[in-house]
């Protein structure tokens, strides 16, 4: 092998686990999955004209991104039942979930209203990573074991914004 082509290798093995994957679902894969699985969870079925209502979307749109999510592996399409999870499907919509309720459970503890909390978790909870999301959970379950330094914590808050 010739020197730039170790190089190339050797940045593709360093970097195999950034690189994206055609299975990965997109941010928006994400959203509908996480959405299919509330809605099942709720209502026990999932249909087309549930999730565009509740994503605020167009049915095109939700049949062209559901037709992708099957085509993916992430969901089936039975008849009288609606869409249904795979268990690939699952599990995507359940890791997002997670981190969803982590991140709402960390903001909750300093007490920002709940349209900001839902902004910013929209904003931010498709770019962070699992480590970071599992820190953001210890540090939520530190301050809720420990409620008097999470006062503290507070207290010198207000101090510094005056």
């Amino acid at each position: 092998m010739h020197e730039a082509e170790l190089a190339s290798l050797r940045e593709l093995v360093l970097n195999w686990s950034h690189m994206p994957t055609p299975s990965a679902p997109s941010q928006s894969a994400e959203d509908y999955l996480e959405r299919i699985h509330e809605l099942i969870e709720e209502k026990g079925y999932a249909r087309v004209v549930d999730i565009a209502s509740s994503l605020n979307v167009k049915q095109a749109s939700v049949t062209s991104m559901v037709q992708k999510l099957g085509d993916l592996g992430y969901l089936n399409y039975e008849k009288y039942r609606g869409l249904v999870l795979t268990e690939k499907g699952k599990e995507v919509a359940c890791g997002v979930q997670k981190r969803h309720e982590t991140l709402s459970r960390f903001f909750s503890l300093f007490g920002l209203n709940d349209e900001t909390q839902r902004q910013d978790i929209e904003g931010i909870e498709h770019h962070l990573s699992p480590e970071t999301v599992e820190v953001l959970s210890d540090l939520a379950r530190f301050f809720e074991e420990d409620p008097e330094t999470l006062k503290t914590f507070v207290r010198s808050r207000k101090r510094s914004n005056r």
